[in-house]
């Protein structure tokens, strides 16, 4: 099977069944490598401010690099039971998260574009790369720093070029916070 390098945006801003934020994004990374998808690079943690309705508390962030030897769709369904298993439930969008992982980029792949731009997201239906990366700070800042050379593969821009366009209040409200450190893979239950 080939070997398909991807990205993948890691955030939660609530507790969940895994624990804190800070612990859930540790747990989901080890989860991720248990499960074959192989990390080769991970962003450091960012304090970001959260976009949805209401008060909510501030997100940590992080963007892995990764390899797998698996599809768009297996990895989709994957990434899903994660969320579920650290405890996420459907809610509003843009609410509070025990965890979400985004996959930003397979591979460079185009799936589910139109020739205009996506603004309603049907919930669970991939998008590659993902619709809103341009438009995030908290995700191309991170991004960055495992990729530094990525390109948008629909917008055929830099990723430095995005950033740049952003409004400096976007970048202002993204913090490095901790270093992520890699974790080894443990049976579950151990």
């Amino acid at each position: 099977m080939v070997v398909h390098t991807l990205l993948l945006a890691l955030g939660a801003n609530q507790a969940g069944a895994w624990g804190p934020p800070d612990q859930t994004l540790a747990r989901a990374r080890q989860e991720l490598a248990c499960a074959g998808v192989r990390v080769l690079a991970s962003s450091c943690l960012y304090d970001t401010l959260p976009l949805g309705p209401g008060r909510q508390s501030p997100y940590l962030n992080a963007v892995l690099l990764c390899s797998a030897h698996m599809g768009p769709a297996a990895l989709l369904r994957l990434v899903k039971r994660l969320e579920r298993r650290a405890g996420r439930r459907l809610s509003a969008r843009w609410g509070p998260r025990s965890l979400d992982i985004d996959i930003l980029d397979f591979g460079g792949r185009r799936l589910g574009w139109s020739r205009r731009r996506l603004e309603r997201l049907v919930p669970g239906r991939l998008i590659l790369p993902h619709p809103q990366i341009d438009r995030r700070a908290f995700v191309l800042i991170p991004l960055l720093e495992v990729a530094p050379q990525w390109q948008h593969p629909t917008l055929c821009a830099a990723g430095r070029i995005l950033l740049a366009r952003l409004a400096p209040a976007s970048r202002r409200g993204v913090r490095r916070s901790l270093a992520f450190a890699a974790a080894a893979c443990q049976k579950q239950g151990a």
